[in-house]
């Protein structure tokens, strides 16, 4: 076997096994072992810790994924054996010596929890798995088999045959779907979409009376965030401007609806709706205020301008200076939200609130991005210089995206706001904008699905599953990073960019046939 492929195998092991190791400091491992009881059907109380045989599955796991990762697809199924079995042997090594130091910690009955909070004598007896110095020998032999395991997984599911099985079934479902299509009648064609999009929109506005308080909150929360998600797809999607301060515009929305529509600080009860359109337009005018004079910034240069647009209005939001004005660091509270029929809206009332204002934005978007102005974004995102050489007017198109964008995150500040009776500075920190940006690059830039699977995924999971509630940041930046590796395009990618690349090619091999069949 190639020194290499060995060096390349420890390396993997050596890594994994450090990563685990991390990840038992830091409690990860509890939390991992919550979730698969979880899933297995048995709860488990809030901080308690749960049946050792769900972190073995854990454990089996990682192991499975580092003989999985180890082996090299271009090499005999023997070598790959080989190349799992060593990356298992030297995770199992190092984990094993990490092991060894818990023993010696139990055993000694040193406190170590002064030094790393959460390694307690508990946890240290959870990870050993209940069998305390032989958990050292246990550890060993389990990623051993795990990455022999996993290794033998990754050469059936990458063999000719399972590829060529997959292969199958995906041509045999296209060809499925081609046969259905060409069978249907042209206004079926037509209109089924438009038809689908409706009965969808039926099955959403079913759902809320059905959910219940707590699930209508987080989804109710992934919807304003996919309001906002859009919003920023129209400022870096399609007119290519980097801006991180959206929360920002965000800040705007609500606090106009605050300011607006509370009994303090200054008790004007101007009604939700007013408010809400103020709001949006004062997210609207502060968007302009900061284009004009940032318009012809680019890249990291407007990303950094506004992010400080963002910090400027946290800061001030959270100061004594302007306490009086806008609550300063108390925030404002009791703000009144919408009426139906004179009855004030409850979480059914305004996830239907949520689900209408998704729906145009979407609609809105889709509009835009097909219209002669989202071409013009288009154009400019991929090449400044040549839009302007063809007449575009730059600065008031990408003028126009940023006002848009402010507009849909202004109105998703101003629901906000009202739905949860209070809005304060730390609502709009930093980590609103990185959230938002976030959901972009994980779902898919220029995709509406990709925009609701990255909400769902950053924002409605760790509401769903608490127990990641304090590694959501550790989340974020392992999926950043994982989804840069594996996807970079985001869970599920625009189609445009696919569809133009065929495009160009069916023309290319058109006029290259063409070419040869006029000199033949």
């Amino acid at each position: 076997m190639n020194k290499e492929l060995l060096r390349a195998s420890r390396q993997k092991g050596v890594t994994f096994g450090i990563v685990l190791i991390f990840l038992v400091l830091i409690n990860f491992h509890i939390m991992a072992a919550t979730m698969f009881s979880k899933i297995m059907g048995t709860n488990v109380l809030r901080g308690a810790i749960p049946e050792v045989r769900f972190l073995t599955y854990f454990l089996t796991l990682f192991g499975i994924w580092v003989g999985w990762t180890a082996t090299s697809k271009a090499e005999k199924a023997g070598t790959r054996v080989l190349q799992g079995l060593v990356a298992g042997l030297t995770m199992g090594v190092v984990v094993a010596l990490f092991d060894l130091i818990l023993v010696y910690l139990v055993q000694s009955k040193t406190d170590i929890r002064r030094y790393v909070t959460n390694l307690g004598f508990d946890n240290i007896n959870f990870f050993l798995q209940g069998f305390g110095a032989n958990g050292v020998l246990v550890h060993l032999g389990m990623f051993i088999l795990a990455g022999v395991l996993g290794s033998a997984l990754a050469i059936f599911f990458q063999s000719t045959a399972v590829k060529g099985a997959a292969q199958s079934v995906k041509t045999a479902f296209s060809e499925m779907n081609s046969r259905i299509s060409q069978n249907l009648p042209d206004q079926v064609k037509k209109f089924g979409k438009y038809l689908f999009y409706l009965i969808l929109l039926g099955m959403l506005f079913m759902l809320p009376s059905r959910w219940g308080s707590y699930y209508n909150f987080v989804f109710g929360l992934v919807g304003l965030y996919v309001i906002a998600g859009i919003g920023l797809n129209i400022m870096l999607g399609l007119s290519g401007q980097f801006v991180i301060g959206l929360a920002a515009f965000f800040a705007m929305g609500a606090y106009s609806v605050a300011l607006l529509n509370a009994p303090q600080p200054h008790g004007l009860m101007w009604g939700f709706w007013p408010a809400l359109l103020i709001g949006m337009l004062v997210a609207v005018i502060a968007a302009v205020l900061l284009g004009l004079p940032t318009t012809r910034l680019r890249g990291d240069y407007l990303g950094i301008v506004t992010l400080g647009f963002g910090e400027i209005i946290r800061i001030l939001l959270k100061s004594d200076l302007l306490t009086s004005f806008s609550g300063g660091p108390r925030g404002i509270q009791d703000i009144k939200g919408p009426t139906l029929m004179g009855k004030p809206f409850t979480d059914v009332t305004y996830m239907y609130l949520i689900i209408i204002c998704m729906a145009v934005t979407i609609f809105l978007y889709y509009r835009l991005e097909k219209s002669r102005t989202g071409r013009a974004w288009l154009a400019i995102k991929e090449d400044l210089i040549v839009a302007q050489a063809t007449g575009i007017n730059i600065q008031k198109y990408r003028l126009l995206a940023l006002c848009i964008g402010a507009a849909f995150a202004g109105l998703a500040g101003g629901i906000f706001a009202a739905r949860n009776l209070f809005t304060g500075p730390n609502d709009h920190s930093l980590m609103v904008s990185i959230n938002i940006l976030s959901l972009i690059i994980v779902g898919g830039m220029n995709s509406i699905p990709g925009i609701l699977l990255g909400s769902f995924a950053l924002k409605g999971l760790p509401e769903i599953l608490r127990e990641m509630e304090n590694y959501r940041l550790l989340v974020f930046g392992a999926l950043l990073v994982v989804m840069m590796l594996v996807r970079p395009e985001g869970l599920w990618p625009a189609s445009r960019p696919n569809l133009e690349k065929e495009t160009k090619e069916k023309l290319f091999t058109d006029g290259t046939s063409e070419k040869g069949g006029k000199d033949a």
